[in-house]
């Protein structure tokens, strides 16, 4: 191809390595998923590359302008009509035929995406007479990193080359970190630079179709069509995967009209995310979200699991051995990988230089190596196989000795985190934007820092070590490690508790000083149990106090702060994953009123993004404004937003399994939730059904020796029982 014409783009590279945040979407961007590939368009379907837009495969902008022409002019959206999370049909309408005051050509664009995409357009004539038209399709790909195109980076490519024959378009670009291309074609059509064109006539009121296929060329290799033109789309390996998902979750129906709106798109979502690895398809992860994180996520990988625990356990088990691969192994200052440490995230794109750290693999998270350990437990406690779970024991020993090491708690005895260099996230929890954790006066909080939810996090994970011990027969390592969390306990209370605001800090910074602005993070605090009995009513006052709480869900800052902004990311918005949490966390406490109030205000957050909870959303007060009011940059759909309506649905039953003490721990529901009817439940391999009301709460088909434990009865599960809450986990 050393003949073809090149297409010349600009090197342009940031020079800043704290994650920036997206620019936002378009209005009416219309999303489509399936596996780590995704396509961003506008709402009549075409795709714009100033506009953040495209068709991504494996990290990388395969097509960036996508334009549907008739007569060269673009077209009129009338409808976006989704199917699947692969699928939808835009439903638009031509210019005005001559001499007509209105459209008579209405284009119809089905869309299918998976590694590549397919369009099926048909062209409907209802005018009197023939209409003679020239139907044509704009192509252009800049191979553009999704970091270049999520920061508003040019492409910093310098040769993309394309031919056009017969009914194809062919581009192609090598590069140092591989190749990639893309072959467009279309059965009748006539290729010429950038363009397919099909000449037609079509009769009044009657049609027109043709199909237009996208295939990505990774490496010099094709992929095979993901939705091939010879086959029913329903046995598509895309309509096969989400067919056998919807077969394998249980089925779910609850009073709750608003829950269960939010049910039936969550569960759609998750079976859009997931992807896997092909040497291990048989482990199934969830993508973080659409359209920037459409890659495995530690954090957002092993709370997503934690959270859909109920309806996919099969997701958690192949989050767990996927992250144990990963494990850091050595020790890299560019990338932060550590002997032990799980990893923050994981890219595929052609240019390494790009990611975090410079590399594939970047393990800059402080917490996901404590959420992998209470996710190994929490399995465990779901009924994992046992053989699975010993497994994973020295994965988990490697990640509590990486907890335990000098390096990460050996300043304070608290874990904390610092980057190793400026290529690595400045901030390393959950809340990882470069500004998002500061003082009451907006002062930036120097690192290192500990931060309070993941000293919560860490609680866990040594009360996991705990069970996971009496259960394989070491009660000496598990008095152990009982002993080392209940001694974290005591001193992050003595540490991080401000007596003059009657609440928790936030974190310590890198001089031991307590972080004092008001925040959600001790919300968290309640989900794992570190926060002291008597503490948690002066908690949970702070979490529900119109100064955090919004009506709709809790403050990532509250707005009496000096660096409170309702539309930032991480300095007001509101999170629902973080709510989800912090609710059941009140639960857990005891403080089912406050739970109430809070799920309430996220239930009609999800009523009002028509029942699909976004990554986060505003954090403006319900009093101002009628709904909550969209953060423009927002994932959607998102993997932590898409698991919390389950763990909402789990915290309002308070259902808590511990398979390997024999106990299932359930209660019935509020007047809120009215009623719950779970069918084909896995608990250790047992299809289960359970049914609740506000007064009852029944188990149908548990394995044998296990037995359902209401509130009334001694909890089955020590290591998981708390004092003061039977059942309840620690």
């Amino acid at each position: 191809m050393s003949d073809d014409p090149i297409v010349d783009a600009t090197p342009s590279r940031g020079g800043r390595w704290v994650e920036p945040p997206a620019k936002p979407l378009t209005d009416a961007a219309t999303s489509l998923v399936e596996g780590s590939s995704f396509c961003v368009s506008g709402s009549n379907g075409d795709l714009e590359p100033f506009r953040q837009q495209g068709l991504f495969v494996r990290d990388t902008r395969m097509i960036s302008t996508w334009r549907l022409l008739v007569d060269n002019a673009p077209l009129e959206p009338l409808a976006t009509i989704p199917t699947e999370p692969y699928e939808c049909t835009f439903v638009t309408r031509a210019v005005p035929r001559p001499g007509h005051d209105d459209a008579t050509v209405v284009v119809e664009r089905r869309r299918l995406v998976g590694a590549g995409m397919r369009d099926d357009v048909t062209v409907r004539n209802f005018g009197t007479e023939t209409a003679g038209l020239v139907v044509s399709v704009e192509a252009e790909t800049d191979f553009a990193d999704l970091f270049e195109v999520k920061e508003g980076r040019n492409p910093h490519h310098a040769r993309i080359r394309h031919h056009a024959s017969g009914n194809e378009l062919v581009f192609m670009l090598e590069h140092a970190g591989g190749s990639r291309g893309v072959r467009i074609r279309a059965s009748g059509a006539h290729a010429s630079s950038r363009m397919l064109s099909f000449t037609v006539a079509v009769p009044a009121q009657s049609s027109w179709s043709t199909t237009i296929e996208v295939l990505p060329i990774i490496d010099e290799d094709e992929l095979e069509a993901a939705f091939p033109t010879t086959r029913p789309v329903a046995e598509a390996v895309a309509a096969r995967r989400m067919q056998l998902w919807r077969d394998r979750v249980p089925e779910v129906r609850v009073g709750s009209s608003r829950l269960q709106q939010a049910l039936d798109h969550s569960e759609r979502d998750l079976g859009a995310l997931r992807i896997v690895d092909q040497d291990h398809a048989e482990d199934e992860v969830v993508a973080a979200g659409a359209p920037w994180f459409m890659a495995l996520f530690g954090r957002d990988s092993l709370l997503t699991s934690w959270m859909s625990i109920s309806m996919a356990p099969h997701v958690a088990l192949g989050t767990l051995r996927t992250l144990a691969r990963l494990q850091g192994r050595r020790t890299d200052l560019m990338t932060e990988e550590a002997p032990g440490r799980i990893l923050h995230e994981v890219r595929v794109g052609m240019d390494t230089t790009l990611a975090l750290g410079g590399g594939r693999v970047y393990y800059g998270s402080i917490d996901s190596t404590p959420l992998f350990v209470m996710l190994a437990d929490e399995a465990l406690r779901w009924g994992a196989p046992r053989q699975e779970i010993e497994a994973l024991l020295p994965a988990v020993d490697a990640a509590l000795d990486w907890l335990r090491s000098p390096a990460v708690s050996g300043r304070l005895g608290f874990v904390e985190y610092q980057r190793s260099t400026d290529r690595g996230l400045l901030h390393q929890g959950w809340k990882d934007s470069h500004d998002a954790i500061s003082f009451s006066d907006g002062t930036s909080a120097r690192t290192p820092i500990a931060l309070a939810e993941v000293q919560g996090y860490t609680y866990g994970a040594f009360r996991a070590r705990a069970h996971l011990a009496d259960v394989f027969g070491d009660p000496a390592a598990a008095q152990v490690w009982s002993a080392r969390a209940e001694d974290l306990r005591e001193r992050f209370d003595a540490a991080f508790w401000l007596p003059d605001h009657s609440r928790y800090a936030i974190a310590l910074d890198g001089d031991a000083r307590q972080v004092d602005a008001l925040a959600s993070n001790m919300g968290q605090c309640l989900w794992t149990g570190i926060v002291r009995e008597d503490r948690a009513a002066q908690v949970a006052a702070a979490m529900l106090d119109p100064d955090l709480f919004t009506g709709f869900g809790v403050r990532t800052l509250a707005r009496s702060m000096r660096a409170f902004n309702p539309v930032s990311y991480h300095n007001g918005s509101v999170w629902p994953h973080d709510t989800t949490l912090i609710a059941a966390g009140l639960a857990r406490y005891g403080l089912l009123d406050e739970a109430a109030t809070v799920m309430d205000g996220l239930l009609d957050t999800a009523c009002a993004f028509g029942g699909r909870l976004p990554e986060l959303f505003c954090g403006f007060d319900r009093g101002s404004t009628a709904c909550p009011i969209p953060y423009p940059a927002a994932c959607t759909p998102q993997a932590w937003a898409a698991a919390s309506p389950f763990q909402l649905l789990r915290t309002a039953l308070q259902l808590e399994p511990c398979l390997p003490h024999g106990v299932v721990h359930a209660r019935p529901v509020s007047a809120a939730i009215g009623t719950v009817h779970l069918a084909g439940l896995d608990l250790g391999g047992a299809p289960v059904t359970i049914d609740a009301d506000t007064e009852h709460v029944t188990i149908d088909g548990l394995p044998d020796g296990v037995r359902l434990v209401g509130a009334s009865d001694e909890p089955g599960c020590t290591w998981h029982a708390r004092p003061g809450r039977p059942g309840r986990p620690a």
